[in-house]
């Protein structure tokens, strides 16, 4: 691991923060680091208020999509909510969906076949609206690209609206309305919302035409805080804002569809990584395994009885996920050593029979082993399909867009992409690809790294500090978990390899003799021999509480170690 020390805030900024807020120096240096700088600030940061979220109408095209929905509402149109399979996806199209049916009730949902549509819109689901007369879709999560979709649509007298928060292209398709943060010509303050944060944008807007607030719109936050962990967007801004009160929602009062699930796991209260590794996932494997309408029938339901059926079900789809994506990886790891390509740039595999559904999943199961931006193919009709994921700080989206010759359709982010090619490109593809990472990426981006916030001392960590530090969250990019760096610390002769396997390390440290505090370092049985013997060393961790028979204790989540 390659450990970066975070820049040092202005220390004026940190003396003045710690007299105004009356907090230690450690708290007052991260909040400097995260460009909190006021009393103000401050409070906003640690007390995100729905208030303060940016009038909708600010986002270009919103009275356009506004006005043709209260047009297709007065004229009594059938509304066909469209919106992908992922998380993002269908927690969008449970959103719209289920508000707009608080009220209008020619309302139905279309969320396309991984296997026989592919991602975004698709000319079938163009044809499903077109035979059951719908004249106006509301596409979710995806739409920016499909010029030639709207186009289509358009011809058969079909309306759409088009709410998204990828890239767009050079060309903004000809709908009635598009809405999407990142658009050039578009002011909207924040850029960073998901595709589920622009619906509620959305809902927003509508229900303020019927004279109602944002307060009136809370019940729908769970499925926006989910979105938003799931989709890994920044949690700054306008995101922060919506995740930390869609949390609220999630451990107060969640829709029988969450509720069920949080029964599944007997968890009591959910956090922000909670929903990531144990929602998110049930959520993605209906589309995965089986198909995304599973994952919006259980979100829109309101019949506790009929949630938990749904939710047993999709429980069953996300084991067979688990199964599935352990086998790929293990083939891909094989079929990568075979071949010795983790000695290039990119890790780029392909089996005609892996599983569509799992194959991002397995490509970032791959960078845990080869740090490398990487690539997972298998067969999808007469095409083949992948998903890329890439390592911290190189952005394989552009990459993508420098080997486009070779691709049929790809669309994604900096650090998540799927794209589509001919069979007999696979090859050329794969040495552009390595072509283009080689020459652009920094070699030391393909070592991870650990960024540090501050270096501390053991004695600085009492429960007071952990208590204001629990108030950071909700965590995510732009606002990680707080990393410590401390030295100089001993093993004070309990550190030994714990698990079923011993892969994992657990030990108790003291820093020159002073302090005591257990460490749990997962995964990471094979550096007993750096604590042996009371020899010193220096950890990079973050700080969490072990529950244990009833007792809370904090502990180091030990991210590394070094002599």
């Amino acid at each position: 691991m390659r450990w970066t020390i975070k820049p040092k805030p202005d220390l004026s900024t940190v003396k003045r923060l710690s007299n105004k807020l009356g907090v230690d120096s450690t708290t007052s240096f991260l909040l400097a680091q995260r460009e909190i700088e006021t009393y103000e600030e401050a409070k906003r940061f640690f007390r995100p208020e729905l208030k303060d979220l940016h009038d909708p109408f600010l986002m270009k095209d919103m009275d356009k999509a506004v006005s043709r929905i209260e047009q297709a509402i007065i004229a009594e149109e059938n509304i066909l909510i469209y919106g992908d399979y992922d998380v993002d996806g269908t927690t969008s199209v449970a959103l719209l969906s289920s508000y707009l049916r608080s009220y209008y009730s020619n309302i139905a949902t279309y969320i396309p076949d991984r296997y026989g549509e592919g991602y975004g819109i698709s000319y079938k689901g163009i044809d499903f609206a077109e035979d059951n007369n719908f004249s106006l879709i509301i596409a979710l999560d995806c739409g920016i690209k499909a010029i030639d979709k709207v186009a289509y649509a358009s011809k058969k007298g079909i309306d759409f609206i088009i709410c998204d928060h990828h890239r767009p292209g050079d060309e903004i398709p000809k709908a009635k309305a598009v809405l999407d943060p990142k658009r050039n010509d578009c002011d909207y303050p924040f850029k960073e919302l998901c595709g589920c944060g622009v619906g509620f944008k959305l809902i927003q807007a509508l229900a303020s035409k019927k004279g109602e607030t944002v307060n009136d719109l809370v019940l729908y936050l769970d499925l926006v805080a989910t979105a938003i962990g799931a989709d890994i967007v920044p949690i700054i801004g306008e995101n922060r804002i919506l995740a930390y009160h869609g949390l609220q929602v999630i451990n107060e009062n969640p829709r029988p569809g969450f509720k069920a699930i949080i029964e599944q796991v007997k968890k009591e209260i959910l956090t922000i990584t909670d929903v990531v590794f144990i929602i998110a996932p049930r959520i993605n494997a209906a589309g995965r395994m089986k198909h995304g309408n599973h994952a919006v029938t259980l979100l829109c339901e309101t019949d506790p009885d009929l949630a938990a059926q749904y939710a047993n079900e999709i429980d069953t789809y996300n084991t067979d996920r688990r199964d599935t994506d352990k086998r790929i990886t293990i083939e891909a790891l094989d079929q990568i050593g075979e071949h010795k390509e983790q000695e290039g740039f990119t890790t780029v595999v392909y089996d005609e029979n892996w599983h569509k559904g799992v194959i991002g999943i397995v490509a970032s199961r791959l960078i845990e082993t080869y740090y490398r931006p990487t690539l997972v193919f298998t067969k999808s009709s007469d095409v083949l399909a992948a998903s890329a994921r890439s390592v911290k700080g190189f952005d394989v989206y552009n990459a993508l867009e420098q080997c486009s010759e070779f691709i049929e359709q790809f669309g994604g982010h900096k650090y998540a992409a799927g794209l589509t090619l001919k069979p007999e490109n696979y090859k050329k593809f794969k040495a552009k690809f390595e072509q283009v990472v080689s020459k652009t990426i920094d070699p030391k981006l393909l070592i991870p790294e650990i960024k540090i916030d501050a270096q501390i001392n053991l004695s600085d960590i009492t429960p007071k500090f952990y208590r204001i530090l629990s108030q950071f969250a909700p965590f995510g990019p732009n606002n990680m978990t707080p990393v410590f760096m401390t030295e100089d610390m001993q093993d004070i002769g309990y550190g030994k390899q714990v698990g079923e396997d011993k892969s994992h390390l657990r030990f108790t440290a003291s820093q020159n003799g002073k302090g005591k505090i257990v460490g749990i370092g997962f995964g990471m049985g094979d550096q007993i021999e750096l604590i042996k013997n009371k020899k010193s060393f220096k950890a990079a961790y973050t700080i969490d509480e072990n529950e244990w028979n009833g007792n809370k204790n904090l502990q180091l989540k030990i991210k590394d170690l070094k002599a």
